[in-house]
This record gives structure tokens, C-alpha cells and sequence, in this order.
């Protein structure tokens, strides 16, 4: 089969074996980062990746330059960054003019000059594995133009894959993958069939080591935090609120952006540092407003659900998490327990009414704020993506995923302790 089913992407397992290091970078366009920075002998992966994070720096993007940084921690990883954002524009448009009138992939691939600041790989690699945000970032591949022949196995994780817009010319660049690891759901049958490789569907996640609180019991002064995409209606009635009883209400005050005024995002100068900032908000905040997807624009969808990010980084950081869900199955499963998400419709001028009620039931505050902890250490940690990445190949883990591991069980059994 193409398509490997969800309950299967939940599985864990996996292998990868240290190679040692090298690549030989050539101009100023990419930069080669060696993070393995570990005893000998102690790595076992070989695990090279490529990154988008120094030419697409939208705060959307943060969530897969962090899935990079854990697989850097527990494999060694070494990371490219593509850097030369106008050469590789050039090439890419000189290749989409080729492509378009030789109707040939191979041909347009000889006739398109190479970003002129390119990587050459100079030795083998066990894992290829970039992570794309959107489809559009595929032609950033051309950056190393040898990577199939020097890597053994390559996968690849999407982060946002709409069906109904799937440059064609571009998505046909995965077919030299052994895999393609998607992060929306509805999109990987039509995926596979383009392209004719298996894909997967590859949920989000957080860096749960990272979120998760010191203790559930930590003071939390923020009393909502609603960031993103968000409903004028609620939002006013908690800013009247705030007002009135001196409450701590967190929020964005970027302008809203897009054709449609919908959009709420911006751009940010390092993304470690800003899931950072984000980890601790979310640790003192005792309710977060997580919706799915594009809730505030369902022309966009047309009604193809996806689960947002707020979701795993709601849960990991033991917030009591309130709002729309999903409207698919996928959802109830990944968050089956109780009270992983408190229903507050998008809409809502009586949130403070809700949330007042809510606030007169400590027992069940503490009690959902200690579940989802420890669901999300024990199922929506990045480790847990990866495994099934590794699963996927036919790869086993490293010692130091295997040790990040025993972290997650150890989050989970203090937060079910407490």
C-alpha cells in the first residue's frame, strides 16, 4: 500500500547507525551545522537534514524548525540551512519554465542552472530528512544536488499539504524519496497518487521536555491566553473582562494580515528562542484557547479538518484547554481522555460566564491540567514522530532517543502522581 494508515504512524521503533561526519559546502548559500557534539561511540545516528529557518521565519514555521532541533538532540544530526533565498528563486523559475515546455523533469533538471551556492555532499549519510513547511519549499532540494546518491535512506515530513493546491511541478521532486511523512491528513491519498510513493500521515507533536511544568501545581497568573487565529466576539469579552476584574489576559496585538484580514502572524528572529517564550507563557496560563485549523476561515478548509498545533502544545504544557474541535475522528483518538479539550464555541460573548464556572471546579482544573501532561509525554512528544519515522524505514533508535524516552515516562508518572 501507498498509504499507511494513522493507527500505524503511532507505532514506535526504528534504527540508525553512526558514520561518522562530512559535507562539503560550497559558497556562502547553505551553512553546514555539525550538532552532534558528543563522546565517540555515543552517537548512533547519521542523520542529515535541511532546513528552511534562515529564509522562511513566519512564527507558524517555528513548530517544524523544532522537530528539527529535538532530531538534531537525539541523533547527531547534521543540518543545511538554505541561505541564498534569490538564487534559489532563479533556479527554481528557470525550472518551471523548463519543465513546463520540455514536459520533462530530467531534462528541466539539466537545462535549470543550480542555486549557485550550493552543497555537495562529499560522503554518505544513513538518513536524509528534511522537514518543509509547505510544498512550495520542495524546489530548496536542488540546494544539494547529490543527496539521493549519498544517502541510504531519505524521508521527508511536510507540515501543511492542501490538496487542492499541489504544484505538481514541484511535488514530483518527492519521488526520489523511499517515503514522504505528511502533517495534514486529508491530503496524503491524493499525495501518494501524485507522486507514487507511500506516504504516511505524521501527526504535529511538541518538544514536550521543553513545555511540560516543573509541577501541575505552579502558580498561573495568566488566566487565558488566546494567540493566533481568533474570534473578535470572544476576544472582546475577555478583554472587557480583563478590564474589570484586573485579570491577566494574554494575547496578540499584531495586526491581522492576509486578503481576508484573517490571518494574525509575523516573523520572528530565532525560532528556538520563540518556543521558548511560548513553552513559558503556556506553563503559567491556566486556560488556552486552541481551535482547529483555520477556524476563522472555512472557505479555506471546505471543510477538511486538520488538528492545529495548539493542541499537543496546550496539552504538554498542562493548560486547561478550551475551544473547537476537529470535527473528525482522527481528533477523538489522539485526544481520547477526558477533558483534553473543554467545548467553548468560536463565537462565544458568554465565554466569561463559562469560564467562571469552570474556575468553581478546582478538582476537575487540576485533575484535566494532570492528564493532559501526562497524555501528551506519553504520546505527542516530537521522540514519538521520529520513532515512527525510524519504524517507517526499517531504522533503530539511538541511545539518546531511547534516553529521551525514559524523560517522557518520568514527565508522565509525576504528573499522574500529583
Amino acid at each position: 500500500m501507498l498509504v499507511r494508515n494513522v493507527a500505524e504512524t503511532m507505532r514506535s521503533a526504528g534504527a540508525l547507525h553512526d558514520r561518522g561526519q562530512g559535507a562539503r559546502q560550497r559558497g556562502e548559500g547553505a551553512a553546514l551545522h555539525d550538532r552532534a557534539g558528543r563522546a565517540p561511540g555515543s552517537v548512533q545516528g547519521d542523520v542529515l537534514l535541511l532546513s528552511e529557518r534562515r529564509i522562511a521565519d513566519l512564527v507558524a514555521y517555528c513548530l517544524a524548525y523544532e522537530f528539527e532541533d529535538v532530531v538534531a538532540a537525539v541523533t547527531g544530526a547534521h543540518r543545511i540551512d538554505v541561505t541564498d533565498r534569490r538564487g534559489l528563486e532563479l533556479s527554481r523559475k528557470s525550472y518551471k519554465l523548463a519543465r513546463l515546455a520540455s514536459r520533462s523533469p530530467s531534462l528541466a533538471r539539466r537545462i535549470a542552472p543550480y542555486p549557485q551556492n550550493r552543497v555537495m555532499l562529499d560522503r554518505d549519510f544513513e538518513l536524509f530528512f528534511p522537514v518543509f513547511n509547505h510544498t512550495y519549499e520542495l524546489y530548496s532540494l536542488a540546494t544539494i544536488p547529490n543527496w539521493r546518491a549519498r544517502c541510504r535512506k531519505a524521508a521527508c515530513f511536510i507540515a501543511e499539504v492542501w490538496s487542492d493546491r499541489l504544484p505538481t511541478y514541484l511535488v514530483e521532486l518527492l519521488s526520489g524519496f523511499d517515503h514522504v511523512f505528511v502533517g495534514f491528513r486529508h491530503s496524503v491519498q491524493d499525495l501518494a497518487r501524485v507522486i507514487g510513493r507511500p506516504c504516511t500521515y505524521l501527526p504535529y507533536a511538541a518538544d514536550v521536555v521543553r513545555f511540560a511544568p516543573a509541577a501541575i501545581e505552579r502558580p498561573r497568573p495568566i488566566h487565558v491566553c488566546n494567540i493566533g487565529r481568533r474570534s473578535a466576539v470572544t476576544h472582546q469579552a475577555l478583554i472587557e473582562n480583563a478590564e474589570e476584574q484586573e485579570s491577566f489576559y494574554y494575547y496578540d496585538t499584531v495586526a491581522a494580515s492576509g486578503g481576508n484580514g484573517l490571518d494574525r502572524t509575523f516573523r520572528v528572529d530565532s525560532a528556538h528562542d520563540h518556543r521558548g517564550m511560548l513553552a513559558t507563557i503556556l506553563k503559567h496560563s491556566q486556560y488556552y484557547i486552541a481551535n482547529r485549523s483555520y477556524v476563522n476561515n472555512p472557505a479555506w478548509t471546505a471543510d477538511r479538518d486538520e488538528i492545529s498545533a495548539r493542541f499537543y502544545e496546550g496539552a504538554a504544557a498542562g493548560t486547561v484547554m478550551i475551544g473547537e474541535p476537529p470535527r473528525i475522528d482522527e481528533f477523538r483518538q489522539q485526544f481520547d481522555w477526558e477533558d483534553a479539550l473543554i467545548h467553548l464555541p468560536f463565537d462565544s460573548p458568554d465565554v466569561v460566564r463559562i469560564l467562571a464556572d469552570l474556575d468553581g471546579d478546582a478538582e476537575r482544573l487540576h485533575a484535566a491540567r494532570r492528564r493532559n501532561v501526562r497524555e501528551a509525554a506519553l504520546r505527542h512528544d516530537w521522540l514519538h514522530r521520529l520513532l515512527v519515522v525510524f519504524e517507517t524505514l526499517g531504522l533503530t533508535p539511538t541511545d539518546e532517543m531511547i534516553a529521551r524516552r525514559r524523560r517522557l515516562d518520568a514527565i508522565a508518572s509525576t504528573a499522574s502522581a500529583a
